[in-house]
């Protein structure tokens, strides 16, 4: 598709469908996605968040995914060998949950079909689901390096993690341990602790009283959950406690179980906190099962793994974990055991997996040592050496959490996932950590062996996804080139989950921060500022607004209406305004192109006599460029949205092209051309500027303008260029555009049409303005319509006449029979006080000694040069009024 010459054939009308499956498998077919080809430019780097094959793509999908295609787009148009590779994860317990939920719908279970089947059945799923996840890719329009997606289970990614297990585990960083984990009683697996989500629930607090073993007393305690107290091994007092003193190391009766437990001391217990007696029971509670190791208690579990009550809850054997709790509160009750119940605000873990309340468990697991992993990373970063967060703020969440980690519980009781590859010895009971499958036992060489049940929780093998997807371990060629990666886009809810886990993974196993920036975006709420969820029904489906509105209308709105680190709020109505600013370009485009009939791209010549609007067009563009491409670098795109918005729309279609059609329909074959070379330039080079946000209807577009190349994907990023800087232009050109406001507003108000002609005085300041508007009197008679314009800097003023004064100039309009001089003065005192508060508001900023301090000098200079303008109008606005009321 290399042409140069313009293609006028276009629909009258943008059909977003029609374009993006032409483009995409164009797209796709030339392999302008894949990277590699440009040996010897700048690499640039983006491994995509993976989404889990667990079902389709959401809004905070398209979000994210859009503002990544941004950057890999225009880096691509900047000359780099880009990289954004793309792959899915495979979500170990919400995967393991679908697939349990389909068995279920045709009568099965896993027990009915066991591991092997259930795996064959866990990668159909996978493969169905990364095909539609395909799929919704190209619908976003992303452009991705297909040929090297990965996927968290593939056989590149699984020796990766086996690696990394085993070399952490030879260095004493991964141990196996009796521990109180989190445990999810629904999905029956552990938990880490940033996997249980807390809300704050309206409960009880029960106050018990345990009766001392010889008779002679009680001692009360308090508790949220009764039914543990069958676990209870100890009640614990502080050592300090005046009023226990003489109970320690005496016994207690357990109600209703009727066990003799000690009362032991211990520094953790708080003195003023309820009784300052608390019930101790270690398989329960990760504080008990502390304070149970310290003194040597025994671990007495009374649930298993679904939360049901087992043998050791005596005749609440069998019974689920709140059903018990209402029956044990009755019996208690009944001893009169239980004194009273206190309504209880408290947080209580939800499983964020499964919404089960989440369960402290005695569990047998593998851990994985985490402050000597977690140390380069919080000395990288303290040394200013680190990952770049974008907002800054997250630098210290970020440091919060590192800083205060526990270790890491990494092994989960599902199928699906990495199989935790150590093998334990039946004959000797050793554990056999390996690379490759064990098959002999090193100590006793008994063949004996049987491979941990459990797999490794799934943030495991995705903390290793910027190197593993690369090759790690091997030295391959793209992890040499394309590692570290450049930057990471993601949501500010998975910074504990995976950035943290991918920092201290990346220096632990290369040596290097995986990323060098992290740009943290917020969620995508609905239109009232709530989060999206099933239960609200307020979820938007991202291709449902791509079937409605396009897809470069939903990716401008997304991507514009962020701000780095802020949720975003979801209005249907931006989208259609997108699509709005979509048309726009559409039509504006065709309109120039019906007026570039047989123009070529060699006949684009910027060299020649440039008339006001054709300077400053290109100043403008100019401007654009500068400004963009510095925001794009900053990752400001709600601002570089505003900015490409308000160009287009305001100096390129209602300013620019309307001027245009004065050369394009004169006689003046120089002037045309002239013009046609300004129109095609500054397409040109709006569509690549656009190209990242709306890359469909902008190569459509580019491909009927005259150009070099195949395809607006690999075109040049557009270039700041000196020359085209003109603020002479700028200041005439907004002059001009003031007093053609003026008239129109003025029209406006008196209800007079622009068909209708009317005599247009203006009274310029000085010679320099009397200047620019006599060589521009072509602009003010075609968009004022004057029937007879005068312009005189000895212009007196007329009586009747309607006034406007704008930069440089007064303007008068006489319409006798429609001014009402009442109305008059009113309108114009309306304009004072517009202009008091921009004066004022002008005064206030240039008083702060904080911006005068701060601002560059440029920038303090417009800002006096406005207070001088608004200070002029307001004289001579007031002037008038006194001259009305004269």
């Amino acid at each position: 598709m290399s042409e140069t010459k313009s293609n006028i054939e276009m629909p009258t009308t943008y059909n977003p469908k029609d374009a993006e499956q032409k483009w995409y498998d164009y797209w796709l077919k030339n392999k302008y996605f894949e990277a590699g080809k440009r040996k010897d430019a700048e690499t640039y780097t983006i491994v995509i968040p993976p989404p889990n094959v667990t079902g389709i793509l959401h809004i905070g999908h398209a979000l994210d995914n859009t503002l990544q295609d941004i950057l890999i787009r225009m880096k691509r148009m900047q000359g780099f060998d880009t990289l954004w590779l793309p792959g899915t994860d495979h979500a170990g317990i919400s995967t393991q949950a679908k697939v349990v939920q389909q068995l279920r719908e045709e009568g099965l279970s896993t027990q009915d079909i066991g591991r092997e089947k259930f795996l064959e059945k866990s990668w159909e799923w996978k493969e169905k689901y990364a095909a539609t996840i395909r799929e919704q890719w190209s619908k976003i329009g992303l452009s991705l390096d297909y040929s090297r997606e990965r996927f968290t289970l593939d056989e590149g990614l699984s020796k990766a993690v086996r690696e990394v297990f085993v070399r952490l585990y030879e260095k004493g960083l991964i141990y196996r341990g009796k521990y109180i984990i989190n445990w999810d009683p629904a999905a029956k697996t552990a938990l880490s602790d940033i996997e249980v989500e807390y809300k704050e629930v309206q409960g009880k607090l029960y106050h018990l009283k345990y009766p001392l073993a010889d008779g002679s007393g009680t001692i009360t305690v308090a508790t949220t959950r009764p039914e543990t107290m069958l676990g209870d091994t100890a009640v614990a007092v502080h050592p300090k406690d005046e009023r226990y003193t003489d109970f320690i190391g005496e016994k207690i009766l357990l109600p209703i179980i009727g066990r003799e437990i000690p009362i032991v001391a211990d520094e953790y217990v708080e003195k003023e906190f309820g009784s300052g007696a608390v019930k101790i029971t270690p398989a329960h509670d990760p504080n008990d099962f502390e304070i149970g190791g310290r003194h040597d208690l025994p671990q007495v579990l009374v649930m298993d793994e679904s939360g049901t009550m087992n043998e050791n809850a005596g005749k609440y054997q069998g019974m689920d974990r709140f059903e018990c709790r209402k029956q044990i509160i009755k019996d208690l009750e009944e001893q009169g055991v239980l004194i009273k119940i206190e309504e209880h605000i408290h947080q209580v873990g939800h499983s964020e997996r499964s919404g089960a309340v989440v369960e402290p468990y005695l569990s047998t697991q593998w851990f994985v040592k985490m402050e000597p992993l977690a140390e380069p990373s919080i000395k990288q970063q303290k040394d200013n050496e680190g990952v770049n967060f974008i907002p800054d703020r997250f630098e210290k969440i970020y440091l919060g959490w590192i800083e205060n980690v526990r270790d890491w519980c990494i092994s989960r009781q599902l199928w699906w996932g990495h199989r935790i590859p150590a093998w334990y010895c039946k004959n000797c009971d050793k554990i056999i950590v390996s690379r490759e499958d064990a098959k002999t036992c090193p100590k006793c060489n008994s063949e004996n062996l049987k491979q941990d049940e459990d797999v490794l929780d799934t943030w495991f093998s995705s903390a290793l996804w910027p190197f593993s997807t690369l090759g790690w371990p091997e030295e391959t060629e793209d992890l040499k080139r394309f590692y570290p990666t450049d930057v990471l886009i993601t949501g500010y809810d998975i910074i504990y989950f995976w950035v943290a886990r991918m920092i201290f993974s990346g220096l632990e196993f290369t040596d290097q921060k995986p990323f060098k920036d992290v740009l943290m975006h917020g969620l995508v709420r609905d239109s009232e500022g709530r989060k999206m969820s099933k239960s609200l029904g307020n979820g938007v489906n991202p291709f449902e607004v791509i079937e409605k509105y396009g897809t470069d209308a939903m990716r401008f709105m997304l991507s514009t209406g962020s701000t780095p680190g802020q949720d975003l709020r979801f209005h249907w109505e931006k989208v259609e305004q997108a699509r709005n600013f979509a048309n726009k370009i559409w039509n504006a485009s065709r309109f120039a192109l019906m007026n570039l009939e047989g123009f070529t791209y060699e006949d684009i010549d910027l060299s020649g006599n440039l008339d006001t609007a054709d300077q400053w067009i290109l100043h403008r563009l100019n401007e654009t460029i500068q400004d963009v491409t510095r925001l794009m670098e900053k990752y400001d795109f709600g601002e570089t949205g505003r900015l490409l918005y308000n160009f287009i729309w305001d100096d390129l279609c209602d300013w620019y092209i309307e001027i245009a059609k004065l050369n394009l329909y004169g006689e003046n074959e120089v002037a045309k051309k002239q013009t046609q070379s300004v129109l095609s330039y500054v397409l040109d080079q709006t569509m690549r500027l656009i190209h990242p946000f709306m890359p469909f209807i902008s190569e459509e577009i580019w491909q009927h303008l005259p150009h070099q190349g195949e395809t607006i994907v690999l075109a040049e990023w557009p270039q700041y260029d000196e020359a085209k800087v003109n603020p002479e232009s700028v200041e005439q050109m907004n002059l001009l555009m003031e007093i053609i406001r003026a008239v129109r507003n003025i029209r406006a108000e008196v209800n007079v049409p622009m068909s209708k002609e009317i005599e247009l005085l203006i009274k310029p300041n000085d010679e320099k303005i009397m200047s620019i508007l006599e060589n521009n009197k072509t602009y003010i008679s075609r968009f004022c319509n004057p029937s007879k314009l005068d312009l005189n800097i000895e212009l007196r003023t007329p009586d009747k006449a309607m006034s406007a004064v704008v930069t440089g100039a007064e303007l008068y309009l006489p319409l006798a029979g429609l001014i009402n001089i009442d109305l008059e003065i009113k309108r114009l005192e309306k304009e004072i006080e517009t202009l008091n508060k921009e004066v004022e508001r002008v005064e206030k900023k240039l008083s702060n000694q904080g911006f005068i301090a701060k601002a560059p000098e440029k920038v303090i200079e417009e800002e006096r040069a406005k207070q001088k303008d608004y200070t002029e109008k307001r004289e001579k606005v007031l002037e008038r009024i006194k001259e009305l009321q004269g």
